[in-house]
């Protein structure tokens, strides 16, 4: 059976993806596109030399119009974070090249899911499926979910304790209105405030530093990609292969929380070979749901001021 992946971007994240993807599943077509031509040439290349290890898979450089029989198409595309910058400083610029993306894929005939991890990713998510006209569940976004697994790390490490026993959450906005769910948390079965190292001033260092953590990286090393790469990789993995994961994802709001507006938002997400298989309305307590709802709504003031058509 054709498994066809479509990536548009090859930049650090969008390379850094493929290599993830080839050594998680089998792929057996892998297209790379992008607005600097050599730069998927080289990469098919270098990517070639891994498929001894992994299997056959036919790896090149190609369009847009490759999209036609393709499963999933990623986009990664788009102008990067500077230092200082914040998500919502890209969005006009990234909202102009969405578009000069999604408008040749929808005509090549593309009928899988797409799959959008460029910033600011709610906004772009949400872009992405009304200029694609798919039908919501089949346009998914990383969301908060990167964000969610440094609140795992920070925690684990706070703690001394493994990663897997943490349970706690980052929703709403990738970015400044996010939220952690730490009324909910638990770690290792036991509710998060329960730990004595835990209180109101380490869990507000804690979200300072998950704020920051990205911002931290790019003054160091220009580019953050690793984390947001392997959770790109599993969300392809789990599309391609049909078994159902659930991550906070940009995914489609229709009344959860109630939010009124119409637009893709991080919360927990179920998907599988049909993408968002469900939305799934977290737990929250009263303060974090009106957190919650400012997220939506400081979104919805940005997507009714962007102009697309």
């Amino acid at each position: 059976m054709n498994r066809k992946v479509l990536l548009v971007g090859d930049g650090a994240v969008g390379s850094t993806f493929a290599n993830d993807l080839l050594q998680q599943t089998h792929v057996s077509e892998l297209i790379i596109a992008d607005v600097v031509k050599e730069r998927p040439v080289g990469d098919s290349m270098d990517l070639e030399d891994i498929t001894p290890f992994i299997g056959d898979c036919n790896i090149h450089p190609g369009e847009y119009s490759d999209a036609k029989d393709a499963d999933v198409v990623v986009i990664t595309a788009g102008i990067p974070r500077k230092p200082g910058e914040t998500r919502l400083d890209l969005v006009n610029k990234n909202a102009a090249i969405l578009k000069s993306i999604i408008e040749p894929v929808v005509a090549s005939g593309f009928n899988g899911i797409f799959v959008v991890s460029a910033n600011p990713v709610d906004i772009l998510t949400t872009l992405t499926q009304k200029l694609s006209g798919f039908p919501k569940n089949k346009v998914i976004g990383t969301g908060t979910s990167l964000d969610s697994a440094r609140l795992q790390v920070e925690l684990a490490q706070k703690l001394s304790v493994p990663i897997a026993s943490v349970n706690s959450m980052v929703l709403g906005e990738h970015g400044d209105t996010s939220f952690e769910n730490f009324d909910e948390s638990t770690v290792a079965g036991k509710s998060l405030r329960q730990y004595s190292a835990i209180n109101d001033q380490v869990l507000s260092e804690i979200e300072t530093d998950i704020r920051q953590k990205g911002g931290k990286i790019i003054e160091n090393k220009g580019a953050t990609f690793y984390g947001i790469a392997m959770m790109l990789a599993q969300i392809v993995s789990a599309i391609l292969d049909n078994h159902s994961i659930v991550l906070p994802l940009s995914a489609p709001i229709n009344g959860e929380y109630g939010i009124q507006h119409e637009l893709y938002l991080g919360t927990p997400t179920a998907i599988d070979g049909s993408g968002i298989s469900h939305v799934i309305e977290a737990n929250l307590s009263d303060r974090e749901i009106k957190k919650m709802i400012n997220s939506a709504d400081k979104m919805h003031e940005i997507l009714v001021n962007i102009k697309v058509d």
